[in-house]
């Protein structure tokens, strides 16, 4: 357990081994699950408590610290936050969990945590533990229907559950304001809240309005400087696109790598900077995070059998669901006897709707007429900036 401030401690603990989140989402850093205890001259409140595979070591820390909860407070349900709840209820069985509704709702469902052992909160209700008020600020979709941050009134520190976290465990607890957890900080927020990037907007201006003097997630470091975070979040969810194509491609026999290629050649002489992915070897973090602050999303694939390669379906899905605000996508691709290279592609866009420019296919090795297809979609995508 470490001190933030007096009254105020960390009890998060790193998990440097983890190498995938929900069985989608590489970890290059591993991750940290971060756990907060507040006391006051009366009472005492963990915030958000700890993943069950860390439970043993959560538990010890809390025996080995002398702190007996009266008040557990869950800003979100998902089991890498409350875990060890059962477990935490059976050792101090007095204590209460507050919540916002749906998050009493999910531990319910999710944990068979007896309800009578949950007080859910309203909007703008306190928690009064004796010189250490904790306000609850509903904050729905961020990204969870149930989410909440808790606002410790007198210390002006801000706990955000998942909400500006990161996966980053290159620091003990301080955010060190590197290159480096700017780049965490925006894969975690591609992969995990840009789908709901209408409500990080929403709930940013909140933030700022409170200006909190520290920013607590539940992942990643502890920001005692929170512009560094703010501003990036700022720039992710503003509607501003920059001038960027990302191109996610995969090649059998290279005839859709060369138009791919010759493509992102002439929109870089153009000044578009395009970010090829060459979907068998890049992750889905690293094509999320290069989704950001696209323009737009050329697909390139190669047939198999009828349809697209499926890893191309895939980068379309992963693309529909995460929603970013690219205005536009195209596709290009080479087949040998035939198929439909570009209606599967185009069906993956049910929740995220960019602009259709169309679609430059090959028979084959790309001739001067696909060439000639390929310089008309690069003025069709010049036209868009």
């Amino acid at each position: 357990m470490k001190e933030i401030s007096k009254g105020v401690y960390y009890l998060g603990l790193h998990d440097y081994d983890r190498k995938i989140f929900d069985q989608l989402v590489p970890l290059p850093q591993g991750t940290t699950y971060n756990s907060y205890l507040v006391r006051g001259s009366e009472k005492c409140a963990l915030v958000d408590t700890m993943y069950v595979k860390f439970s043993s070591a959560y538990i010890d820390m809390i025996k080995a610290a002398n702190v007996c909860p009266d008040y557990i407070v869950c800003n979100h349900a998902e089991p890498d936050h409350t875990g060890v709840l059962p477990q935490l209820l059976s050792l101090f069985p007095n204590a209460k969990i507050f919540c916002s509704p749906k998050c009493s709702e999910n531990l319910q469902n999710m944990l068979h945590i007896p309800a009578d052992k949950i007080e859910a909160v309203k909007d703008g209700d306190e928690l009064n533990l004796g010189g250490k008020t904790l306000k609850f600020i509903l904050a729905p979709w961020v990204h969870w229907p149930d989410t909440m941050f808790t606002h410790l009134l007198e210390d002006n520190y801000l706990f955000t559950c998942d909400f500006l976290g990161a996966h980053y465990t290159r620091n003990e607890l301080w955010a060190d304001c590197s290159s480096e957890l700017a780049e965490s900080a925006k894969r975690y927020y591609a992969e995990i809240m840009m789908p709901f990037r209408s409500f990080c907007a929403k709930y940013l201006a909140r933030v700022r309005e409170i200006a909190p003097k520290v920013v607590l997630p539940s992942h990643g470091p502890v920001y005692d400087n929170p512009e560094f975070i703010l501003n990036l979040y700022d720039s992710w969810t503003s509607p501003s696109v920059a001038r960027k194509v990302v191109v996610p491609y995969v090649s059998m026999y290279d005839n859709s790598r060369i138009m791919v290629d010759y493509l992102a050649a002439k929109l870089r002489d153009a000044g578009v900077n395009v970010v090829a992915a060459d979907l068998m070897e890049a992750d889905e973090g690293e094509l999320a995070m290069e989704l950001v602050d696209a323009a737009g999303i050329v697909f390139g694939t190669s047939m198999v059998l009828t349809g697209p390669h499926p890893k191309s379906v895939y980068a379309a899905y992963l693309a529909n669901i995460l929603r970013p605000k690219a205005k536009f996508y195209a596709i290009v691709g080479s087949y040998g006897w035939g198929g439909n290279l570009s209606a599967p592609i185009d069906n993956m866009f049910t929740l995220f709707k960019p602009k259709n420019l169309g679609a430059a296919i090959a028979k084959g090795k790309p001739s001067a007429s696909d060439f000639a297809a390929l310089d008309s979609l690069c003025s069709a995508i010049l036209a868009e900036f």
